[in-house]
């Protein structure tokens, strides 16, 4: 792809002396469309979808109408109105967990590099009687198939719903999710897919992937914050409490009873975020100008710079396959005789790397390995160039070099 114009798009990256941003898999930036959309919602359309005749509120009526449309084409969903507007995939994840009921003795499975948004919502159910299930990965943080079949087996009539991140934030490793959809299918289980770091950078299907449900946040995918998305099959999605009820999701209601719409509606409680759905469409219709393919490949290539270039340090390890092929974007390092927070500052201050340091919401995978401080993280996108991979790997390298010496 022509990485130079797809960088043109994105005012951060054209100032006199931008930042090597590599802290994609938190928040993508935005492009210069995206802004504009938003700016022009207050400027010129600030009214209420669904709600107002007036000529706004048709026009914002329409602008999610569309929206929406589009984000089932970029998923492959075949029904608009399967796709429920949230403010993020930790709504719509939370949404799943506590608009179902549940009764003692339910199992959930999960895996063990879950991000806490996959963990937690779980958990909370537990006094309900749910139980929660972690499959281990294997050794290089691979998903263990096999070790997943088997705890289906295990659970037998008492699974429920299996909930699995589709790509991890932690290391950029992807579950096969058709063959996980399968199996737990054969259980009679729902599936439910964390898509936060796939739906940004690869092409998805929710048919192909054999989900019944599908989370994401577009601040992941050049969109604003404060939008994200839960598609879902109807009859699932319909079975749903909503967490948020009210305003447009009531179709008729006295001091004594109410009856909740059909979906999208009855999912998507209060005010919606009309500005970000603005945003939100610019974002959708940018990426529908690539092949999703193109991005992926990209992202690759800028992350097998950065792996070769620092795994032969000492004291350094690399999260995941050796193969960046395996890991997408994600350059996740642990760094055995270093502080992570101070270099991770170090890297700003030195090269102008915007990197993450930390434990990345995946707190049950350091736990369980006995990590406190977490790892260094670089994260792309399509528009980080080689020449950024470059000078991640001498700052990084300039860095763990000089702090060893101090030593």
């Amino acid at each position: 792809m022509d990485v130079a114009g797809f960088r043109e798009l994105f005012p951060p990256l054209m100032d006199e002396n931008p930042p090597v941003y590599l802290d994609n898999a938190c928040m993508t930036l935005r492009p210069q469309g995206v802004i504009q959309a938003v700016q022009d919602y207050y400027a010129r359309n600030p009214s209420c979808a669904g709600r107002s005749v007036h000529r706004w509120g048709m026009s914002i009526s329409q602008t999610v109408t569309r929206t929406r449309r589009k984000l089932a084409d970029h998923i492959g969903a075949v029904h608009a109105r399967e796709v429920i507007f949230t403010p993020n995939a930790t709504h719509s994840i939370n949404q799943v967990a506590a608009g179902r009921k549940w009764e003692s003795g339910d199992v959930v499975i999960t895996s063990d590099r879950e991000h806490n948004s996959n963990l937690v919502p779980w958990l909370q159910q537990s006094p309900s009687g749910l139980k929660l299930q972690t499959v281990k990965s294997r050794a290089d943080n691979s998903f263990d198939i096999e070790a997943f079949e088997a705890a289906c087996a295990e659970a037998g009539d008492s699974l429920k719903l299996v909930s699995l991140v589709h790509v991890g934030n932690l290391d950029g490793v992807e579950i096969p999710i058709a063959d996980a959809s399968k199996i737990a299918h054969d259980y009679g289980a729902i599936v439910h897919v964390d898509g936060a770091q796939s739906a940004p950078h690869m092409p998805i299907n929710v048919e192909e992937l054999g989900c019944d449900l599908f989370s994401f946040s577009l601040h992941k995918m050049l969109g604003p914050t404060g939008v994200g998305a839960l598609w879902g099959r109807e009859e699932v999605l319909e079975s749903l409490e909503p967490i948020s009820a009210g305003g447009g999701t009531v179709e008729a209601a006295t001091a004594e009873q109410y009856t909740l719409r059909s979906i999208p509606d009855r999912l998507e409680g209060g005010l919606g975020h009309y500005a970000g759905i603005c945003g939100t469409e610019a974002a959708l219709d940018l990426l529908s100008n690539y092949d999703m393919r193109d991005l992926a490949e990209q992202e690759v290539r800028v992350n097998r710079i950065m792996s070769d270039g620092v795994r032969h340090l000492p004291g350094v390890e690399i999260i995941g396959p050796e193969d960046a092929g395996k890991r997408g974007g994600i350059c996740s390092i642990l760094l055995n005789n270093l502080d992570v927070q101070n270099v991770g500052i170090l890297m700003d201050e030195v090269g102008g790397v915007f990197v993450r340091s930390g434990l990345h919401c995946v707190n049950q995978w350091f736990e369980a390995r006995g990590i406190a401080q977490g790892s260094l993280r670089a994260s792309a996108y399509a528009y980080n160039t080689e020449e950024e991979a470059k000078c991640f790997v001498d700052t990084f390298t300039e860095i763990v070099d000089g702090l060893t010496e101090a030593k």
